[in-house]
This record gives C-alpha cells, structure tokens and sequence, in this order.
C-alpha cells in the first residue's frame, strides 16, 4: 500500500537577522491512507511547522517531503487544513459557509451540495443550516468547521489543535464526534495537539517529538479491543493509563 505522505530525512530552520533557529532534525516518517496520526510534543518543538511543510507553506531545508510518492509541491494532493478557531463568518449561513471552499475553487455542482447537505442532517446541524454561526454552540461551530474542510473532498487532513479552544466537556464531545465523522469518512489525517489524552483517544499511532530541533523520539502504535471503538470509550479501556504513561515518560526523559 502506497503511503499517502512521507517524510524522508526532514530538516527546517527558521531564520533572521538574529540568526538560525533549527526546528526540525532528521524526520522520517510515513502516513498508510485512512490512518490517523496524532504528533505530541514539548510546547515549541516544532509541531506546527511540521503541518506547515505538509501543506507547502513552508519548504525543508534538507530531505523530501512526498504525497501519494510525488513531491510536495508537485503531486496535485488536496489537504484539507482544520485550525484552533473555526473562522465561521457571521455574514453568511451556517449552509453558506461550509460550501465556502467549493465556492472559491469554482468547483461548486449539485454532487457537491448534495454531500454537504447530506453530511449537515447526519452530523446534526441540518436545523441550522440558514442560521448564522453565531446560533451554534461551540462544539457545533467546529463540527461546521470541519464539515467545510470535508466538503473540498481532501485526500490528507491536517488538524492543528482544533478542539483547544473549547471547554473540557465540550471538547470531549466533540472529540468524539469528529474522531467519529474521519472514521466514517474514511479519511488520513495529521493531528498535531498538547493533550495526551486527546492523542491517545484519537490516534492509530502517536509521533512524539523531542525538544527543538524536533527529531522523532518514539512512534507508538495504539492497539484497542471492538468494544472501544470510539474515542470516549477508549478513555476507558484498561490499556489507556498504559498508553498515557509510555507517552509522558517518554516527553520527560531527556534521551
């Protein structure tokens, strides 16, 4: 199987007239398609300039970045990119903003409204679609949020801490929910967060990042039984304070 994005000896540095900042040291890594890869790391590490070379904003110094064996900048792969704050716009419906991005791309069809349509009556939001945004809670804003990113039919999704924003109960709710809609979506997707938990209930796999410059200190696979196939149930599981511990040890020691 073809891996959908592949890190082959990556390093970046930012620079100014102060001089160099390395930020991210010989990363090698490789995401299979409908996998879910959670990246953890100390606060400044790099996680975020690592979903910023994904998305071609920035460029490595050194190594290849490759989608679908191509590349970065040449493969033609459809990213999707789900921020912390949803960016709804008040002026426009709840309808209107999540077919946003079809809208800009002029690639707007009947299909394509369809699947909104048919993705906002799945996801509960169908009764707001002629609201504004400022008529969802927060918990359903990112839902529309992330119904928007789907609607441009991404091949790879990158999440950049998008639940940071919400109350804990909140964001565990719709933790669930949008670890929910990616499964059934069959979608790949890069999560970048500060929460552990987050990660573990999440994730197929978790990268964890060393301090900056990042080099990848562990790449832990995560293994659940059937009956903890949500992200909720999975803070349940006997193995997830297994899980929490390997992680947090593993962010603690200076190996």
């Amino acid at each position: 199987m073809e891996p959908v994005l592949e890190f082959i000896n990556v390093c970046f540095s930012y620079h100014s007239p102060d001089g160099e900042t390395p930020a991210l040291s010989g990363i090698s890594l490789s995401v299979l398609p409908g996998e879910f890869i959670a990246v953890v790391g100390p606060s400044g590490c790099g996680k975020t300039t690592l979903l910023s070379l994904i998305s071609g904003l920035l460029r490595p110094e050194s190594g290849q970045i490759r989608l679908f064996g191509k590349p970065c900048g040449s493969s033609g792969t459809n990213i999707g990119y789900m921020l912390q704050k949803d960016h709804l716009f008040e002026w426009r419906t709840v309808y209107d903003n999540v077919l946003l991005g079809p809208q800009i791309r002029h690639s707007l069809n009947q299909e394509t409204e369809t699947q909104v349509s048919a993705m906002l009556d799945t996801y509960g939001l169908s009764a707001f679609k002629d609201s504004p945004p400022s008529a969802l809670s927060g918990g359903m804003r990112q839902r529309a949020a992330l119904i928007r990113t789907l609607a441009l039919e991404p091949d790879l999704l990158l999440l950049d801490e998008p639940f940071s924003a919400l109350d804990y109960q909140t964001r565990l709710e719709v933790g669930d929910d949008i670890g929910g809609i990616l499964r059934k979506e069959g979608k790949t997707a890069v999560l970048v967060t500060h929460d552990l938990a987050e990660a573990i209930t999440l994730a197929d796999r978790v990268i964890i990042l060393s301090h900056r410059p990042a080099r990848i200190k562990k790449i832990l696979s995560l293994h659940f039984g059937e009956e903890f196939d949500t992200p909720l149930k999975r803070r349940s599981a006997p193995c997830f304070s297994e899980y929490f511990d390997k992680i947090w040890k593993e962010l603690k020691s200076n190996g």
